[in-house]
């Protein structure tokens, strides 16, 4: 095992020898985990196969799943793609950037295939915390960076999360705040004629389209490829420990099943509910564990909570979780990805009165 040095750095007071300390790490080959607005990110200078592969490893990440390319200046962006910048991506870069937008583009010759996975694209994002523009500042390199969490696993918000899934596998750690945002990146994939949304995320679909117009979204094959074009595309992710059913139905209805299924477990099972506020009193029954994201009228605060709740269930040891599901508008269309990847897929879909009617 690696000896994992931790090093805390507010992000309102970053001018000490931590940061220093971190960039170095960075240019001379090593892993630094390093908090962002969206998540915390494990990363590494893409000039540094050694790097690079240290992420794999750190993770137990399948090397066929590209890295997202973190930079902190548009000069910096330049030197990683191949064409000039198309209008469309001037006005989303003005808009949007620095900020939760990853953009996928044509990539230059500098860009290993090591970090793209043998794409001939690369995805590239300008970060909006200090911290981490601060370490690509002082590094002088853009940093390849996915979550701070070993593959399948719950996406770290908090540095104690990225602390126990990577102490002892990276070279170091930097201990600030936690993530406000709280879900990675939007993926827009701007190296066809059309763009493509290949994973939501804080900014929506239609915020890009008031921008840009006219946005795609992966056909059903591109999203089961083999290839996947994008993080968060292929694999299974943002899993707690125990299995997941994610309940999908009207509020009533759903508390009505969940009950039931809570009701039908073994009684020696410890169940873990994940709901809102709102129905967070109607779940009363023995060795139940009942947390909730806060409520379906904010689905932002909602959806930052989402990874750092699903860890609790990890650290009480609950047998099995039913989740209620929310509402697929904004950023509710993001927060319903990551559950039902969360869930695996078991979804458990609750017929509406008119339904059963």
């Amino acid at each position: 095992m690696k000896r994992t040095r931790i090093l805390s750095i507010d992000s309102s007071n970053i001018e000490n020898h931590g940061i220093s300390e971190a960039a170095d790490i960075i240019r001379h080959a090593g892993t630094v985990v390093f908090p962002t607005e969206t998540v915390y990110g494990i990363g590494a200078s893409i000039d540094s196969v050694e790097g690079i592969k240290g992420i794999f490893k750190a993770k137990g990440r399948p090397t066929d799943n590209p890295l997202i390319v973190h930079i902190s200046s548009i000069e910096m962006m330049m030197t990683l793609v191949a064409d000039p910048l198309s209008e469309k991506v001037r006005r989303l870069i003005h808009t949007f950037w620095p900020g939760p937008l990853t953009l996928i583009l044509k990539k230059s010759a500098i860009v290993s295939q090591d970090v793209t996975a043998n794409l001939d694209t690369v995805a590239i994002r300008y970060p909006k915390h200090p911290i981490a523009l601060a370490l690509i500042e002082k590094a002088n390199v853009p940093i390849a960076a996915p979550s701070a969490n070993i593959s399948g696993r719950s996406s770290s918000t908090r540095f104690q999360h990225a602390f126990d899934d990577l102490d002892g596998r990276v070279d170091a750690i930097i201990h600030s705040e936690d993530s406000e945002i709280g879900l990675e990146s939007t993926v827009l994939d701007v190296s066809r004629d059309v763009p493509v949304l290949l994973r939501p995320g804080f900014i929506t679909k239609e915020q890009i389209e008031q921008v840009i117009g006219k946005v795609d979204i992966p056909s059903t094959s591109e999203a089961s490829s083999a290839k996947p074009m994008s993080p968060g595309m292929k694999y299974a992710h943002y899993a707690p420990k125990a299995p997941m059913y994610l309940v999908m139905g009207e509020t009533s209805g759903m508390v009505e099943r969940i009950n039931e299924e809570i009701a039908s477990c073994d009684r020696n099972l410890k169940i873990g509910v994940l709901c809102c506020d709102e129905t967070l009193d109607a779940y009363r029954h023995e060795a139940t564990f009942v947390q909730s994201l806060g409520s379906r009228f904010d689905l932002s605060a909602v959806a930052s909570r989402l990874f750092s709740t699903l860890r609790t269930f990890d650290d009480f040891n609950v047998d099995l979780i039913f989740c209620e599901s929310f509402e697929e508008r904004g950023i509710g269309v993001a927060l319903m990805n990551r559950l039902v990847k969360a869930s695996g897929n078991r979804i458990i879909r609750v017929e509406t009165r008119t339904e059963r009617e």
